[in-house]
């Protein structure tokens, strides 16, 4: 059904002229203020009080490049046709925040538009954002092509009904998100409390040797991470692609890039070689330094295997599902983060490449804890992934409901 709203430049809405960010070389970033990358952009529809680089930043900088609450953000520019235009929405910020130069900032005014609603609106098919991509090197927007955009313009009492009808499903999702972030943190204060501190049990009646230097309990080892016979390395994923959101089927897998940086491509357009899907019971992690995300599956979300292509920017190993949880402990571990950032190399990007990941030792206990840990744990992450399977079936009933709540086809 076609639209029945008006139709008006996207300008006509704003309350202040858009903005492109700040450009700062690599050289002078680590201390000042929050600055939101591409990376942030593209990981997160809604952005917040999440980690992110630091500029430094004048006063007149401060006053002008900041964002706030409801800001719109677009990327200007993108490797790949859809990622041109990509919107998220501000949510919550607690200190001082700025952006980088290939995003678009959009304030708009309040007694005209609802940010979610246009939040929203720009990703359904009916934005017209496509008409203003220009294709090159790379696809791209101006700011001064989206401004003169036209856009639906409902009234605004039927905005904000709309946002809060769509918004139930992503709340929802918020809410699993949540859940998923508090059953994973428990799953990693168990392992350092057992096999960090040494607090696991039965741990009084256990001898503590030194091994140089350091004390840790008789019969547990140093072993290279590769050599442990538990553990078995997955298939590499695709070349050329260095983010596990690549090519996914749906909008949605768990709300996070392994990397930070992902873009969403259509997945029936993806390269003949791209083929090499996740493993059962195999956790990935991101070869790259400073990174402690992984993505897991197990029996929870093995629905999710034939939607997702792997990329060479992460590797993967592969356990006996009553070792899964003791594997998925010891790769989130800060330890392992630390030993992963001491032997990655590289000029351009510093990442694991395949002789320092075998140089990784770490220390290995003995079986019967790993069982017994594994045993606590499965669990909590199996309900992780149920939760995941919800969020994305959640975010597929969204998605097929947004285009005709935007159309005006659904009227709420």
């Amino acid at each position: 059904m076609k639209s029945t709203y008006q139709k008006v430049k996207f300008g006509d809405l704003y309350s202040i002229p858009s903005r492109n960010g700040l450009s700062r070389p690599e050289s002078v970033r680590g201390s000042g203020y929050k600055m939101i990358n591409m990376g942030e952009l593209f990981a997160y529809d809604r952005i917040g009080d999440i980690p992110m680089e630091l500029v430094s930043m004048s006063p007149r900088e401060i006053n002008d490049m900041c964002v706030e609450e409801g800001d719109l953000l677009f990327a200007r520019q993108s490797l790949v046709l859809s990622g041109a235009g990509k919107a998220s929405i501000i949510e919550r910020v607690h200190e001082k925040t700025t952006f980088e130069s290939h995003i678009i900032r959009v304030r708009l005014d309040k007694d005209k538009a609802d940010s979610l609603f246009y939040y929203y609106y720009f990703k359904s098919p009916y934005s017209g954002m496509r008409s203003i991509v220009q294709q090159g090197v790379q696809a791209g927007i101006r700011g001064s092509d989206l401004q003169k955009l036209f856009v639906d313009y409902p009234a605004l009492p039927d905005q904000k009904n709309i946002v809060s009808f769509v918004d139930l499903y992503d709340q929802l999702i918020d809410t699993n998100r949540r859940r998923i972030q508090l059953l994973e943190e428990s799953v990693r204060l168990l392992f350092r409390e057992w096999f960090v501190y040494f607090k696991f049990p039965g741990h009084e009646k256990v001898k503590l040797v030194d091994c140089g230097g350091k004390k840790m309990p008789a019969e547990w080892e140093y072993l290279p991470f590769t050599k442990i016979n538990l553990f078995k390395k997955a298939p590499l994923g695709v070349p050329v692609f260095t983010d596990i959101r690549q090519y996914c089927q749906t909008s949605e897998i768990d709300g996070t890039s392994i990397t930070g940086n992902g873009e969403e491509v259509d997945y029936e357009n993806r390269p003949s070689r791209a083929d090499i899907a996740p493993r059962i019971n195999t956790v990935y992690f991101a070869k790259m330094k400073d990174t402690d995300k992984v993505l897991y599956f197990n029996k929870g979300n093995s629905d999710l295997l034939e939607k997702i292509l792997l990329s060479t920017g992460m590797v993967g190993f592969t356990a006996d599902e009553k070792y899964l949880g003791f594997l998925f402990g010891l790769l989130t571990s800060y330890e392992f983060v630390q030993y992963k950032n001491n032997f990655a190399t590289g000029a351009t990007q510093v990442s694991l490449n395949d002789a320092s990941l075998k140089k990784i030792k770490v220390l290995f206990p003995v079986l019967n804890l790993v069982e017994l840990y594994s045993e606590i744990v499965n669990p909590l992450l199996e309900e992780c992934s149920l939760l995941r399977s919800q969020n994305q079936l959640l975010a597929q009933a969204r998605d097929l409901l947004l285009p005709r709540l935007m159309s005006g086809a659904i009227v709420v």
